[in-house]
């Protein structure tokens, strides 16, 4: 099985901002057996900017542009290298692809994307990618690594994108206002009231990100990889989710050929 993996900040760095390492390592040694086992596995990496925040003793996350391009430029040398040397530890190779919105939209350079991930998977390595922060302005920019994580999915042609966050998935109502808010094991559809979970008028569940992840799962669904939502308090939970025992909210797609 092909498999995407999407990691926030908020599951990679504590509430200080600084790296969670003890999470961090869990993360590449649960990848490290699912890629042992044959799974072939496509990590989406946040963290960049936070970790050149970090690394230049900044006191706060910067506000513009170009001090948000340096700390990514930083930081993206010091979340390569902590991933190099945790994957290292537990025998595997990783690559970096860094990705502007402009990549997805231009035809060669989405081709020369494909034909390079293919062969990384190929040789054995694990591609870990991210945004390119340093260059991309709001014109070339994704946005978000939830849709940037789409897109590397549906183009890579992945079984299965997970989305790794700090929410345990999609509610019928906000879980941190209404102790009768139940978790949404399966959608098959993203209906309107759906939807509207994502951040309608009113709903704080979109102020977390879940906006971004129903559009990530949209796409998904549509282009036929199924896609899920899970807490990454606990990396393990990978396990679960690839023996589709029922963890977190799985968005099942449209049956499609790749």
């Amino acid at each position: 099985m092909k498999v995407v993996v999407k990691v926030g900040t908020s599951t990679l760095a504590h509430s200080t901002g600084r790296l969670n390492i003890r999470r961090a390592r869990k993360l590449c040694e649960t990848l490290s057996d699912l890629k042992n086992a044959g799974h072939e596995i496509i990590l989406v990496s946040s963290g960049a900017i936070g970790m050149g925040v970090g690394k230049l003793a900044l006191s706060e996350r910067p506000k513009d542009i170009p001090t948000k391009q340096a700390a990514a430029a930083v930081g993206q040398c010091e979340l390569m290298y902590t991933y190099d040397k945790l994957f290292s530890e537990c025998g595997h190779t990783v690559a970096q692809i860094l990705l502007t919105g402009a990549d997805f939209s231009h035809e060669d350079r989405l081709q020369n994307f494909k034909n390079t991930a293919s062969r990384l998977i190929e040789l054995g390595a694990l591609p870990i990618v991210n945004e390119n922060d340093t260059i991309a302005t709001d014109e070339i920019s994704v946005g978000d690594n939830d849709t940037l994580s789409a897109l590397v999915a549906v183009n890579t042609g992945a079984d299965l994108l997970v989305i790794l966050s700090d929410i345990d998935g999609l509610y019928t109502a906000d879980p941190k206002k209404d102790e009768n808010a139940e978790l949404i094991a399966r959608v098959e559809e993203l209906t309107p009231e759906i939807l509207a979970l994502g951040g309608g008028a009113g709903s704080s569940l979109g102020t977390g990100g879940m906006k971004t992840k129903l559009s990530a799962a949209a796409t998904c669904m549509e282009r036929g990889t199924d896609m899920v939502i899970a807490s990454g308090e606990e990396p393990e939970i990978l396990y679960q989710i690839l023996e589709n025992k029922g963890a977190g909210t799985r968005f099942v797609a449209k049956k499609v050929k790749k």
